[in-house]
């Protein structure tokens, strides 16, 4: 067991009330532990606000300090929520790469695969020294061009990054270009570049293969092809890929991990792995292919009861 006091910082989803309620379960383990939890400010407010933390000053289980983006200094980032609070923890965490474990109170949960049930046994392990820690990569977006050319939050992306239309019904043109040798020019409503970690994200709902975690690929898959005989390709990730829109609008949409930005028409977006990778806490003995069994359902019969 490990003999110092363990720093947690908190991350949770700001939206849905129920998602939130495990938080007092967790809160007082780590108390219980001797663990200094720090919670992140907006996170910190919503929780008062809904009645789960008591308005102003200590909680009743014990001391709580905040914070605000990413100023914090904690060995395990926890993810209160889904998948997409632990991006959002991920995005926050950025080139710390504070190990993150999801607990998962959302619906799939490929990343965040703790469930509530679990949190003894999970926090147990972590003092135990139990888990493994595995890095995942993320895709770095840079970009280039006149006017309002700006990234809004993270500029990285463990899951994907979309490139789609806004405004009007029509097709976009993405013009996609492979270490500076030119690949095709997607008509589609969008093109959407994963990690291995985001395959089974939007891209699959899109057609894509699932590609296991730390492969060491991207994946470009196209959002609505005008083409049926445009298919998803998978490239290195040592490889950076370069996109440029035409649209009806004059505008497009950059999406980093869900999070959207408003782009001008001949913007240059650039595309390659990051210099840093995000770390993800998995408990020993989880398999990524019986999660992944579980979550698609292979193999289940709907005859059986």
């Amino acid at each position: 067991m490990s003999s110092k006091p363990l720093t947690f910082a908190l991350f949770g989803n700001v939206y849905q009330h129920e998602k939130s309620v495990a938080v007092c379960q967790v809160l007082q383990s780590l108390q219980e532990r001797g663990a200094r939890i720090l919670i992140e400010e907006e996170y910190y407010d919503f929780l008062c606000c809904s009645g789960l933390l008591p308005l102003g000053g200590p909680s009743a289980i014990g001391p709580i300090a905040t914070f605000s983006q990413g100023d914090f200094d904690a060995d395990f980032a926890l993810s209160m929520g889904g998948d997409g609070t632990l991006l959002k923890t991920a995005s926050m965490v950025g080139v710390r790469q504070t190990p993150i474990l999801g607990f998962n109170m959302g619906r799939l949960g490929f990343l965040a695969d703790a469930g509530t049930r679990d949190v003894e046994t999970t926090l147990d392990a972590l003092y135990q020294g139990d888990y493994r820690v595995e890095d995942r990569a993320l895709i770095l977006v840079e970009v280039q061009g006149h006017g309002s050319a700006v990234i809004e939050g993270s500029p990285c992306a463990l899951n994907d990054v979309a490139i789609l239309k806004r405004d009007t019904a029509s097709m976009i043109s993405v013009r996609a270009s492979i270490d500076g040798e030119y690949l095709t020019t997607y008509q589609a409503d969008g093109l959407v570049v994963s990690t291995p970690t985001g395959s089974t994200a939007y891209s699959l709902s899109n057609g894509g293969p699932i590609i296991v975690p730390r492969t060491g690929v991207l994946l470009l898959t196209a959002v609505a092809p005008h083409s049926l005989n445009i298919r998803p390709i998978v490239i290195p990730d040592s490889s950076v890929v370069e996109l440029t829109v035409s649209s009806r609008s004059h505008t497009f949409l950059i999406a980093v991990d869900g999070q959207s930005s408003k782009m001008p028409e001949g913007t240059r977006v650039r595309l390659r792995r990051a210099p840093y990778v995000a770390r993800v806490v998995k408990r020993a003995g989880a398999s990524y292919f019986a999660t992944l069994r579980e979550k698609m359902m292979w193999g289940a019969d709907n005859r059986e009861k």
